[in-house]
This record gives C-alpha cells, structure tokens and sequence, in this order.
C-alpha cells in the first residue's frame, strides 16, 4: 500500500504539471490575441516556475534504483590517527544529522562509540524518508580532512580520515535470509550514557554473522529486546548491501572498469588550511563553502553524483 501511495503521487505530479503548462499556453496565446503585457508577464512567471518543477522532477528520475526509495542505515567510521580521526568521523556524523533534519527525516541513532579524548570511533545512524537511501548512496566511501589540528598546542597541519557506510532498509520479510544458527548472541553492559538502568543491566547486544565475520552491536536503547531488534535490522542491512556491493563489482568487470571503496581510496577532500575547498573526487564537483557542508548542506555532491551515474549507466 505504501509503494502505491507513493506512485499514486508521483503520477499525479505529472499529471498536475502537465495541467499546468496546458492553462500556461493558453495564457500565452490569449496575451499574444489581446496584445496584453500583463497577462504575457504572468504566463512567463508560471513557465517559470514550470520549469523549475521539471527540473526537480528530472532529478528524481535519477532516483530509479531499486532500492533508492528505502530509509537508509548510515555507519560512520574513524580512521588510523586516533583524536583527529575521531572527532572527524563526529563532525561527519554531525553534517549526515543536520542533512536528514533539514529534510524533515526521523533519525535514529542506533549505536555510537564514544572516544578517548573526543569524538567518536564509530556511530550508526537509521534515517527514515522518501528516498533517503537513493540521496545517501553518493555518501559511502572514505572522506579525508585536511586543517589545524584543535588539538595540537603548535596547530600543526593534520589530514585526517573516516569511512561512511549507507545500506538500504531491508524493508520486505524474507529479502534478506538470516540463519539463526548463522548469528551468535553475546549481552553486555552499555558503556554509553542512558541512565542507571542501563549502566547496571545487560542491555547492549553484540550480533556475529558467522559465515561472513559481520559484527552488529547496538547499545543505545534501554531494552536488550530493542536493541536485538535494531542490531538484527543493521545486520540485514550489511548483508543487503554486501549482495549489492558484488553486483556492483560484477557489472564493472563486464564494463573493466576498477571499483575500490578501499581505505586507499577517498571519495572526496575537506580541506580547511591553507585555504577552503572540498571536492568530490569521482566527479569534479567543488565548492568553497565549507561551513554550509559541514552544516548539512550537501545536496550539491549529491546531485552531481546522481548525474554522473547516469552517465555511467548509459
């Protein structure tokens, strides 16, 4: 019901701007028979205003994947470096945060490994809105920061590097086949801030995949029962993704193109010293407006990434 909800209004909204440039041109021929500057004003406004919405529309064509129109699982990881890497990988979780908030998505956050000193080491994230997985795609990879370590006496030049994940939901029973003789359980006591009940209770829950090694651990709810259930969804996620990952790799082989999300192989630079840039390195797209992107407002990269996979498939 869900899935024709959200084709009944994807039609529809064709439907209303096919309507709209139908009353358009007939405004236009009405100014041209009347010889009215008023009316040809105001039907140039509305073709306007037309095409800004075939433009959006346009874009989210681009979102046609099978699984683009998912909520999405988002895992951020700190690099070798230890302080630097993790407040990083906090400052990339914070900009994934405040991109979901600005788009009015519910956010989850499902685990979080807090640092040493600061940041974090690792944090997963579930992210519920149209699309959200489709946008976020553009995301997986390793990120490098390049600035004045905050936490060097001399503010010496530090490059820094963290790792973002993005599955899709799995969203259908059965999508995704988990042996439960496959998974080993272990309950522990949460090591993150919730409470005393939490501290004094097993709560947290560490899932292991055994025929692929996947680790899932999720502590951040009070319940040992919900966070089985959010560490299960993120294991299903992984296993989701791995399938997509080797079809992925298969179609590059056919194509001999190289795929490496490696470590080795950061998709895109923040540098904040010497001076400001960040660019995506797979399509070229840069902007100097480093405090709006770590702010959220990535919709840049990801639209030129959307674009360029078009290019890619066809």
């Amino acid at each position: 019901m869900q899935q024709i909800s959200t084709l009944r209004a994807r039609v529809e909204t064709w439907r209303d701007l096919e309507r709209r440039v139908r009353d358009t041109v007939e405004l236009i021929e009405l100014a041209v028979e009347e010889s009215d500057e008023s009316v040809a004003l105001a039907a140039t406004a509305d073709l306007d205003d037309a095409e800004k919405t075939l433009e959006q529309l346009e874009f989210q064509l681009q979102l046609s994947g099978e699984y683009d129109s998912r909520n999405a699982i988002l895992a951020v990881h700190a690099g070798a470096g230890g302080t630097e890497s993790q407040d990083w990988a906090e400052m990339l979780l914070r900009m994934y945060l405040r991109w979901a908030e600005r788009r009015g998505f519910h956010v989850e956050i499902l685990d979080t490994t807090e640092g040493e000193e600061a940041g974090i080491k690792s944090a997963t994230i579930e992210i519920n809105g149209p699309y959200a997985y489709g946008y976020l795609q553009s995301e997986r990879g390793v990120h490098r920061l390049v600035r004045q370590s905050p936490f060097d006496s001399s503010h010496s030049r530090h490059t820094s590097f963290a790792k973002v994940e993005v599955m899709p939901e799995v969203e259908a029973s059965g999508e995704i086949e988990v042996n439960p003789d496959d998974v080993k359980i272990d309950v522990f006591r949460s090591s993150g801030a919730g409470g005393q009940n939490v501290q004094k209770n097993s709560t947290a829950v560490r899932l292991t995949h055994l025929p692929t090694g996947i680790v899932v651990t999720c502590q951040n709810e009070r319940s040992q029962g919900r966070n089985r259930e959010s560490a299960m969804k993120v294991l299903e996620a992984r296993l989701l993704e791995i399938e997509l990952l080797r079809q992925e790799e298969e179609k590059a082989r056919l194509k001999g193109q190289h795929v490496d999300m490696g470590w080795g192989n950061q998709i895109r630079s923040y540098v904040l010293h010497p001076y400001k840039m960040i660019k995506d390195h797979r399509t070229s797209y840069e902007t100097s407006d480093t405090i709006a992107v770590l702010d959220g407002e990535i919709d840049g990269f990801v639209a030129a990434f959307l674009k360029s996979r078009v290019g890619e498939e066809a």
